[in-house]
C-alpha cells in the first residue's frame, strides 16, 4: 500500500503537543502555573509517547515493505538496526549543538539522556525482535511481551540497588536521575516496542478493506487497555513506593490504550476532516522541527522569555512560535524541492 497519510498527521499532532509542552515549560512564570497550566502539561506528556509508538510503527512497516521488494529476513532487520544507530548517532550530535549553542558543563550537557538517546536503542532492541520472528504473528508476540516486560519491570529497575555499580551515564538510561535524564529506556521504549508489533499487524493489511478492518480492531483493542488501565488506577498497586504518574505499569498501559486508540482516530479525521494537510507536512518535518525548536524554546536564544510569560501571554507564544515553525517547514521544502529540481536539470543536461 501507499504511505498512510494518517500516521504523518498523527505525528504532526505530535509536533504540536511537543511545542505546546516545551514553551509552556520553558516560558511561563511559577507563579502562573496553576490547574489549567497543569492540564495543558499533562497533555503535553503525550508528544513524546506518540513520537515512541510511530517511530515503532514506522520501523515494522518500513521493514515489511523492504521484504515486498525483495529483501531477505536478515536483510531487512539488518536496514532496521542501522536505522536504530543512526538515531542513537543523531542523539549526540544533536547535544553536541546544544553545548555549543548554549554551553554548560560537558558531561551534563553531551551526556543526558534525551529522546533520541532512548528512540535509537529502542529501534534496535525492536529491529532485533523483529528479526527474531519468523512470521508476523512471532513478531508481533515477541515484540508485545518485549513491551509488557518493559512496563512491568520499570519500578523494579528504578528501586533496585543492583544497578548501582553501573557507570553513571549507563545509569542514566535505566532510571531517572535530575538533570541527567529526560527519558529512560524503562518504561518509555515500551512505547516504541508496542507500536512496533501494531506496524507488524498493519503491515499485513495489503487492500483497503483489511486495513479498515485493522483500524476497527486497533480501536477496539485500545479502548480495552486504556479502560482496563484506568479502572486498575483503583486497585491496589502490585509494588511498592510506585509512583502512578512516571513508574507505574497501570499509567503505561492507560497511556498505551490511548495511543493504539488515536491511530483510528487519526485515520478517520484524515479522511473526512478537510484542510489537514498543514498537518502531515509538520509530522514529515518533525524530526526538523524537533532538531531546531528546543534550543529555540529553551537556549539562550529565547532566554528573555524564560519563566516571564502569564499563561495566556505563554499560550499565544505557543501559537506564534508553531506558525514561525512551520513557515521554517515550508521554507525548507522549497529549498529541497528547488536543489532536487536543479540537480535533476543537471543530471539531465550530462546525459
Amino acid at each position: 500500500m501507499s504511505r498512510r497519510d494518517y500516521l504523518d498527521w498523527l505525528r504532526g499532532v505530535a509536533v504540536l503537543i511537543m511545542i505546546e509542552a516545551h514553551v509552556l515549560d520553558a516560558w511561563t512564570r511559577t507563579d502562573a502555573r496553576d490547574s489549567t497550566y497543569g492540564w495543558f502539561i499533562v497533555i503535553g506528556g503525550f508528544g513524546a509517547p506518540i513520537f515512541l509508538f510511530l517511530a515503532g510503527m514506522a520501523l515494522a512497516l518500513a521493514a515489511g515493505s523492504r521484504q515486498r521488494k525483495g529483501k531477505t529476513d536478515v536483510e531487512a532487520a539488518a536496514l532496521a538496526r542501522r536505522r536504530g544507530w543512526q538515531v542513537f548517532g543523531l542523539a549526540f550530535l544533536f547535544r553536541l549543538q546544544s553545548w555549543i549553542i548554549s554551553g554548560g558543563t560537558w558531561d551534563r550537557t553531551l551526556l543526558k539522556v534525551d529522546i533520541l538517546n532512548i528512540m535509537g536503542p529502542s529501534m534496535l532492541a525492536a529491529a532485533v525482535l523483529w528479526g527474531a520472528g519468523r512470521d508476523r504473528w512471532s513478531r508481533a508476540a515477541w515484540l508485545t511481551a518485549a513491551t509488557i516486560a518493559a512496563a512491568m519491570l520499570t519500578p523494579l529497575i528504578r528501586a533496585t540497588p543492583l544497578l548501582d555499580v553501573l557507570p553513571d551515564p549507563v545509569e542514566w538510561y535505566l532510571r531517572p536521575v535530575p538533570g541527567r535524564t529526560t527519558f529512560t529506556l524503562f518504561p518509555w521504549g515500551g512505547f516504541l516496542l508496542a507500536g512496533a508489533a501494531v506496524g507488524v499487524w498493519l503491515d499485513a493489511s495489503r487492500t483497503e478493506r483489511e486495513e479498515r478492518r485493522t483500524i476497527v480492531a486497533l480501536a477496539v483493542v485500545g479502548a480495552i487497555l486504556g479502560v482496563g488501565g484506568y479502572a486498575a488506577a483503583f486497585l491496589p498497586p502490585i509494588y511498592e513506593q510506585t509512583s502512578f504518574w512516571t513508574s507505574s505499569p497501570t499509567f503505561f498501559f492507560l497511556r498505551l490504550g490511548i495511543l493504539i486508540v488515536a491511530v483510528p482516530a487519526a485515520y478517520v479525521i484524515n479522511r473526512w476532516v478537510p484542510w489537514q494537510s498543514w498537518l502531515r507536512e509538520f509530522g514529515i518535518a518533525s524530526l526538523f522541527v524537533y532538531w531546531i525548536h528546543v534550543e529555540m524554546a529553551y537556549g539562550v536564544v529565547s532566554s528573555p522569555l524564560h519563566r516571564r510569560l502569564s499563561f495566556p501571554q505563554a499560550m499565544l507564544a505557543f501559537v506564534l512560535f508553531s506558525l514561525f515553525l512551520f513557515g521554517l517547514v515550508r521554507l525548507k521544502e522549497r529549498l529541497t524541492h528547488g536543489r532536487a529540481v536543479t540537480q535533476r536539470a543537471q543530471l539531465h543536461r550530462s546525459t
